[in-house]
């Protein structure tokens, strides 16, 4: 089997053949850096990891571009709405580009603690005017343009496949136009691809251009980004499902009246992250920023819980389906993942010794017939769309694995988790010498995951199977001790 995934263009699976044989060039929408990313935008960019992950343990060569927005991005996708940036800055009494920085630092600080590994190339709009300037020279050229109010607007009636992605229908579009019209345009849906007219007083960023003094409109920024670092043509595209209908349908139609040729082959899109129904039925909805309805990831620390645990918890759904946010659902992911250290943590108390590098391993080709096996069902597993919630399954297969002796097994749970990066090993080391929630210092990985499951039990109501564990331990001689900050377990 080769990697198969679901594309948005033509809303089918397709086999994935990239434009230079082992390589990839792909591009992800980035954070507008007015405020912090939510648990909802953060999805997005695990989902990101995934496929960056998958690519690398599949032996490609990869580009990964990911853009930074520190230009001010109107709320409405349709160039209505607030500057997002400017409105920020007016509430703190800061520039800007102050705002920019401090919210950029604080995106990526989110990447680094759910170990997000870096694209290959980062890219800040205020850094590329030049760029997006050069190519909107070409789309004029092309005749895609027309000057109204002082603002460059793409005419979407010269791009006769506007809408292909989102399958809407321009005719459709246009006599039952929900967007509010801009009196400039010539049809509700054309865009802006250069401001010179801002609705604000004292724009804080503008630049010279040929259409006068002003600002890029946001859709541009990803088309002029993504062709420097991959090329007029590239493999792959993502973004969050809210992008497809505007964002990603402007970029394809600005981005191919350019240049004349297919932009990207494959569109792959997250699903949302919503709120789950209160315990009355209520409904929780989307999670956005402009309703104040959002988490961030250090709100889930300062709740107890390692960024993994979220991870963990994204992992176990696939990108392409809508997951419902709980706390309850949190304490399960924290407990599972707790549950799954501690049984890779036994596998290292027998070669405490072990290390690796990620390059090493993916490179090993030398294993057993017994973990080959469980590699081919885990690279089956990826192979299918990025199918997470199937191959978490074949690593729990691969620790139980009793044909497969402990060195090699902590390399092929290294090898399954360079996929989903959820630092295994690291976090075995960690739990074998350090105190864990049984308050141990000195800990028994088989006890200690007993130990998590008997809590899941108890948590779930599950009597039965928690004394069932508290007299399995008793019969090894640990006596349980339940204490207001955890259980404790002592030798009799």
């Amino acid at each position: 089997m080769a990697l198969r995934l679901f594309n948005t263009m033509g809303r089918k699976m397709e086999d994935f053949k990239p434009i230079t044989e082992g390589k990839v060039g792909f591009y992800g929408c980035g954070p507008t850096v007015y405020n912090y990313a939510h648990i909802g935008n953060l999805r997005a960019y695990v989902f990101l990891d995934t496929l960056d992950r998958t690519l690398r343990f599949l032996g490609y060569d990869i580009n990964h571009v990911m853009n930074v927005t520190d230009i001010g991005h109107l709320s409405g996708d349709a160039d209505d709405g607030e500057d997002k940036m400017l409105k920020t800055a007016k509430e703190r009494g800061q520039s800007v580009l102050e705002i920019a920085d401090f919210y950029t630092k604080a995106f990526f600080n989110d990447i680094d603690r759910l170990n997000i590994k870096r694209p290959t190339t980062v890219c800040k709009a205020t850094e590329h005017v030049e760029e997006m300037i050069a190519l909107i020279k070409r789309i004029e050229a092309n005749g895609h343009t027309y000057m109204a109010g002082g603002n460059l607007y793409f005419d979407v009636s010269t791009f006769p496949k506007y809408g292909e992605l989102a399958n809407l229908n321009l005719d459709d579009l246009k006599a039952g136009a929900r967007i509010d019209v801009d009196e400039n345009k010539r049809n509700p849906y054309d865009f802006v691809l250069w401001f010179t007219k801002s609705k604000f007083e004292n724009q804080a960023l503008t630049w010279d251009s040929p259409w006068g003094r002003g600002y890029p409109g946001w859709h541009i920024e990803c088309s002029a980004m993504s062709m420097k670092y991959l090329g007029e043509s590239f493999d792959i595209h993502t973004g969050g499902i809210d992008h497809i209908p505007i964002h990603h349908t402007n970029e394809i139609a600005q981005s191919e009246g350019a240049t004349g040729k297919k932009w990207v082959n494959y569109w792959l899109h997250n699903e949302f992250l919503v709120i789950a129904k209160t315990k009355d039925g209520e409904e929780g909805g989307k999670m956005s920023k402009s309703s104040g309805n959002f988490l961030t990831l250090q709100t889930l620390v300062d709740k107890g819980y390692d960024p993994l645990d979220y991870r963990f918890f994204l992992l176990g759904a696939h990108y392409r389906s809508q997951v419902a946010f709980s706390f309850d659902a949190m304490d399960s992911a924290k407990n599972a993942r707790k549950a799954l250290v501690s049984r890779v943590a036994k596998v290292l108390a027998e070669d405490k010794d072990f290390s690796y590098t990620e390059e090493a391993i993916l490179a090993k080709n030398d294993w057993s017939e017994a973990a080959s096996k469980v590699i081919a069902a885990f690279t089956k597993a990826i192979e299918d769309d990025l199918s997470t919630p199937k191959a978490l399954s074949e690593l729990q297969v691969a620790i139980k694995n009793q044909e497969i002796p402990a060195t090699e097994k902590l390399a092929l749970i290294a090898k399954l988790d360079s996929v989903l990066g959820l630092d295994l090993i690291a976090k075995a080391k960690e739990s074998l010498t350090a105190p864990t929630e049984t308050g141990n210092a000195n800990s028994d990985p088989e006890i200690d995951a007993l130990v998590v499951e008997r809590n899941e039990a108890k948590k779930a109501k599950n009597w039965a199977r928690a004394d069932e564990i508290r007299n399995i331990l008793k019969g090894k001689g640990i006596v349980l001790v339940d204490t207001p900050e955890g259980t404790i377990w002592k030798k009799e």
